[in-house]
């Protein structure tokens, strides 16, 4: 299990965002020239690269909720420029295997991905909670879902804290999918599936790619 120290500096990593963010909108200047000032594009034209500098430099607050053990959490954890360290922790254990009883430091680039979907999505008043249904994994319990046919690569970022397979009630895998790949910072997989819920979207830090399950 990660120390204190190890979670203090990932949170270091996390505070540094404010330089890191630019990079999301290297290409957004063209788009937001051509950007109605009312901000009203039907859902299926969601594009991250509409935005500008001033939305990545204000606070940051994640809106969660994990199915598979009922809880759920609103916090503020970016701030002027800083991780506020409670709030980053508590999202790792938010984002913890629930199943192997295990906690590990997540990718800050990737807590930066899911609150960028979800105050973007914010802006068109849609405030759902983004729904984890799957954060970091074991070795352990990625094998054991191998094992029962469960898509999961055997080399799979989720065992780094780097993945996260994600809903939003109010998006079709489609428009959550292309509106996280429009940020161009790691890998989108479409996970389409019938039923009241739907399927989810997987969204990672590693290459950027895209694939359909």
């Amino acid at each position: 299990m990660p120390s204190r120290r190890d979670f203090l500096q990932q949170g270091m990593r996390l505070s540094a965002l404010g330089a890191v963010a630019p990079i999301l909108v290297t290409n957004a200047n063209a788009a937001q020239q051509a950007a109605p000032a009312d901000l009203t594009p039907p859902p299926d034209l969601f594009d991250a690269q509409l935005l500008d500098l001033d939305f990545w430099v204000k606070p940051r607050t994640l809106s969660v909720t994990r199915p598979q053990s009922g809880e759920r959490a609103r916090l503020l954890y970016w701030k002027d420029g800083e991780v506020i360290d409670s709030a980053y922790q508590e999202l790792c254990h938010l984002l913890r295997d629930v199943n192997g009883r295990a906690t590990a430091p997540i990718d800050p680039k990737l807590l930066e991905m899911l609150w960028g979907t979800q105050a973007f999505i914010a802006r068109y008043g849609m405030e759902q909670p983004l729904e984890i249904l799957s954060g970091y994994r074991t070795p352990a319990s990625n094998a054991r879902l191998q094992e029962q046919g469960i898509p999961a690569a055997r080399k799979s970022l989720h065992m780094s804290g780097k993945a996260a397979d994600i809903r939003i009630a109010s998006l079709t895998e489609e428009v959550l999918g292309g509106l996280i790949r429009s940020f161009g910072q790691g890998g989108v997989g479409y996970y389409y599936r019938s039923g009241p819920k739907g399927g989810w979207i997987h969204a990672d830090t590693g290459l950027n790619r895209t694939w359909k399950g």
